[in-house]
């Protein structure tokens, strides 16, 4: 059981209690501290999206599900509302659910040709200017074909997950969640003929600094990689993809878009 820094300690109380009740052992832990994951059969996310994604980072490897419980204001990401709880874990235990796969994205940052650090994450890597550097020069390389150069305030790579946050945010386009398809998002070209291009799955996107400073987060992360010119950030799909506990229908994720992020829903209330 994942939380969130500041999460309601009655609800976190209330779902121990609740999984305890049905025989179910559970262990609670702070989303940021090291975990160990030996026997679980779930993890569980109580927090919003940023909680999801950190739970996300710890099941995918091992192959364990995920379920999230939105403690949060958006909670796109996640399945369920704290109210909710009792009536998802009898599901759960019913083996009344669908495990849907989620594309997760493996982040390897070199220089000359040693690695420098590898992360993984389920919505996005953004490279960034930083430092003095007012815009970066990124060269672009797919599945080893020179795409170009281009000139921005940086770059996003994303999965399907992600094309609904940061990139979303930034322009791009939004992709169906279980597509294994990668988005770039240049965040303001210089070039306005420089727009989002989505890459078929099994493609790696390598992004080399030519002019910076830049700096690297995966998933929004608080701590920054610092890219320098010549640096090269690879990006590819993770070899295991995540798996998401769903008790709602594979269509339900249209119905998230209007509720959740308001799209196609008129500006003018009809009337």
């Amino acid at each position: 059981m994942v939380h969130a820094p500041g999460a309601d300690e009655h609800v976190v109380a209330q779902a121990i209690g609740q999984l305890q009740a049905k025989s179910v052992d559970a262990v609670e832990m702070h989303r940021d501290a090291a975990a160990d994951l030996k026997g679980a059969d779930l993890i569980l996310t109580l927090g919003g999206d940023g909680t999801f994604l950190a739970g996300a980072r710890l099941a995918a490897p091992k192959g364990i599900p995920v379920l999230g419980v939105n403690l949060g204001r958006l909670g796109f990401l996640t399945e369920l509302e704290h109210d909710q709880l009792e009536e998802g874990f009898r599901r759960y235990l019913a083996r009344d659910f669908r495990i849907e796969e989620r594309n997760m994205l493996e982040v390897i940052l070199s220089r000359s040709g040693r690695t420098l650090a590898r992360a993984i994450g389920l919505n996005e890597v953004v490279v960034d200017h930083s430092g003095d550097a007012r815009i970066l020069r990124l060269e672009i390389d797919v599945g080893g074909q020179r795409v170009g150069v281009i000139d921005a305030d940086g770059a996003i790579v994303a999965t399907a997950s992600g094309s609904t946050a940061y990139a979303l945010a930034s322009g791009g386009p939004i992709l169906e969640p279980t597509l294994r398809d990668l988005v770039l998002v240049p965040m303001s070209p210089f070039a306005l003929t420089v727009r989002p291009i989505v890459f078929a799955p099994g493609q790696d996107i390598t992004l080399r600094v030519v002019r910076g400073p830049a700096e690297m987060r995966v998933d929004g992360g608080i701590r920054a990689r610092t890219v320098a010119p010549g640096d090269v950030v690879r990006c590819g799909s993770y070899e295991r993809p995540l798996k998401v506990v769903r008790f709602s229908p594979p269509e339900s994720f249209y119905q998230r878009l209007a509720q959740k992020l308001g799209w196609g829903r008129p500006l003018v209330p009809k009337g």
